[in-house]
Formats: C-alpha cells, structure tokens, sequence
C-alpha cells in the first residue's frame, strides 16, 4: 500500500486539480471566442453524427468486456475510446467518398447548365430544367434551388442560399460565377461553366491520388493495432502475470500513460493521412442576401 500511495496521491491530485480550473472557469463565465465556439460546435454535430446504435453498442460492450476480464479502470477507458474512434480512423472513409461524389456531382450539373444556356435559355430557365436531372449527390439541393426561384426569390439570394447548403468549395466557385453572370452581366458565360467543370474534375482526379497514399497509411496502422492487440490478449491469455503489475494504481498510470501516446500516434498518423479542403469563397451567405434587397 505503501508503494503506491505516491501515484495515487498523484492521481488524485491531478484529479482535484482539474476540478479546480473546471470550476474556475465557469465561474468566470465569460462568453467563448466566436471561432472556438464554431469550432466546437461542429465537432459536437459531428459527434451526434456518429452517436450510431451500432457504434454505441460497440464501445459499451468493448469495454464491459475489458472490464470484466482485467477489472482495470485505465483499460476500460481505453478500450471504449478504441472502439469508438479507431474504426471510423481504419475503416472506409465515407465522408472522404461523399466528398469526391459531390465534386463529381457538381462538375455534371455544371455543364448540364452549359449546354442549357447553348440553348438560349436564361440563367433561371436552366436551372430549373436541371433541377430534375441534376445528379444525384446534389439533386435535392438543385430541386431545392429550382422552388426558390418558383417562389419567386430572387435569383443572387437563392443562389447564395445553395452555396450556404453545399457548403463546398468547388460549389462555391460554380456559384460565383452565376452570381457574376447575374449581377455583373458577364459574358462567355459558356466558357466560364467549361473551364470550372474541367477544374472540379482534375480536383477530383487529384483527390483520387491522394486517396491511394491515403489507403497506404491506413494499411500500416491496420497492422500496428492488429499486432498490438494480439500481442494484449496473448498476454492476457497465456502470460496473465507479466501483467499484474498494471493492478496496482502506479501501474494503471503507466498503462493510461501508454494508452495516450498511442492515441497521440494514431490521431498523428490519421491527421498526415487527410486531406484539407480548399477555403471557401462564398462564406457569408446572408450578407449577401442583404444587399440584393
């Protein structure tokens, strides 16, 4: 008992202090920076995103089961946070496949409008002849664009108005340019639709490339956690007291030490492995709907 009282007492104090800055800062009640507070609130929406049945069921069985077998409240903690964030980490990205399917999406409907306005239709007759064959990652949004324009909005809003629901880069460049074509009068229009649609479509292209890096990487974490995880349960198995020094509290701190650098080193690895999205350019939609009024 006596060996361990120092990491306890280090834990505990850890523990009070923590509790301490938490209370001082709601104490201070100050309102948080506008682009923190954007900041978490989108990873909150993302979370509640992913809060699946599946996903929970998984996490809490994992570590019931870590539980259960060990009785190590580090071990626990860790093998819920595994269960929760590794898979999205390992697992097919499908955020990453929606986004190249939206930029596919938007280089097509780009040159549906095109080859509309060859037709000497107008901006608004184009749009709303697209809006039922528009492709399918941004049909709604092209459909919820054409009954805008059916409800008579004006064209430069409703246009803005789909920029802010895409909220996508290579959305916001298509936009731009029917923004230009309706209240600067530009001309070539045709032309213009043309090169954007080449350029989402290498930008795609280019994103196809990154993803087959991108593969290469997860491949090499798929193996390290693999035999990480074999290497656990063998011990747990078949040499249970090699690990019975993580029973005492030092050792759930050296243990909960271990699990965060490999959290640190998979979140590293899963950041080099991504892939940022260009800025926007339309970023303040309802400003501009102020001054079509």
């Amino acid at each position: 008992m006596t060996g361990d009282s120092p990491a306890l007492a280090g834990i505990l104090g850890a523990a009070a202090g923590l509790g301490l800055i938490l209370a001082w800062c709601g104490l201070r009640g100050r309102a948080p920076r506008t682009g923190g507070d954007r900041r978490w609130l989108a990873a909150l929406g993302r979370a509640r995103r992913q809060a699946t049945g599946p996903k929970v069921a998984l996490t809490l069985v994992a570590a019931a089961a870590v539980a259960v077998v060990t009785r190590w409240p580090a071990g626990t903690l860790l093998a819920g946070l595994a269960a929760w964030f590794l898979p999205p980490m390992l697992g097919r990205d499908r955020e990453y496949a929606q986004a190249l399917e939206r930029i596919e999406a938007t280089a097509a409907w780009t040159e549906q409008l095109r080859d509309t306005l060859a037709a000497a239709a107008g901006l608004e007759q184009a749009i709303l002849a697209t809006a039922s064959i528009a492709p399918g990652p941004i049909r709604d949004q092209v459909g919820e664009l054409a009954a805008s324009i059916h409800r008579g909005q004006q064209l430069p809003a409703a246009l803005r108005a789909f920029a802010a629901a895409a909220a996508d880069p290579a959305t916001d460049l298509v936009i731009a340019a029917l923004l230009l074509a309706t209240e600067q009068q530009a001309r070539d229009l045709g032309a213009l639709l043309s090169s954007l649609a080449d350029s989402a479509r290498q930008h795609a292209a280019m994103r196809m490339r990154i993803a087959a890096s991108r593969a290469r990487v997860r491949t090499a974490a798929r193996i390290i956690i693999a035999a990480t995880l074999a290497l656990t349960v063998g011990l747990l198995a078949w040499s249970r007291a090699f690990l019975l020094p993580y029973d005492t509290a030092a050792g759930q701190l050296m243990l909960t030490t271990v699990g965060g650098c490999f959290a640190g080193a998979f979140w590293w690895l899963h950041k080099i492995s991504g892939f940022d999205e260009p800025p926007r350019i339309l970023t303040q939609p309802a400003a501009g709907k102020e001054t079509t009024r």
